[in-house]
């Protein structure tokens, strides 16, 4: 994780200082290109999140074979974690996903509403997908 802390970093370091030099370079020509401005600042105050959030991670975690010197690729090697199978969820986020898009790109604030609610309901079914119903581990 150390490693994808520094590159988003340096990433938001790089973003912010261009978006400076693109303020001061418009100022000069025609008055701050406040919507070019606003879209650096906010894509290197993403990158700085993303690399903040994998420098805390990172210290709460050992260290991984990609993040030290001696590490080898067989050190890598194993299992991942787990990963659903079977799932029709993600088809179903992505159904209502859309469905909010068609609602918001035709103005219709109706289907734009049932669109989001019918996305929070297929992601709460994604993400509780193994803890009810017939997958549920009972353990008592």
């Amino acid at each position: 994780m150390r490693n994808e802390a520094r590159i988003f970093t340096l990433i938001a370091a790089f973003l912010y200082l261009t978006a400076a030099t693109y303020a001061g370079w418009t100022a000069n020509a025609m008055g701050v290109d406040w919507a070019g401005t606003t879209a650096l600042v906010l894509s290197a105050t993403l990158c700085a999140m993303c690399g903040l959030y994998f420098g805390f991670v990172a210290r709460r975690i050992p260290l991984r074979p990609e993040d030290r010197d001696d590490g080898d690729i067989e050190d890598g090697a194993g299992e991942i974690g787990f990963f659903s199978p079977r799932s029709y969820w993600p088809l179903g986020v992505a159904l209502a996903a859309g469905l909010a898009a068609v609602g918001l790109v035709y103005g219709m604030v109706w289907l734009l509403g049932f669109g989001l609610v019918a996305t929070i309901a297929a992601t709460s079914g994604l993400l509780f997908e193994y803890y009810t119903g017939t997958r549920h581990n009972n353990r008592a």
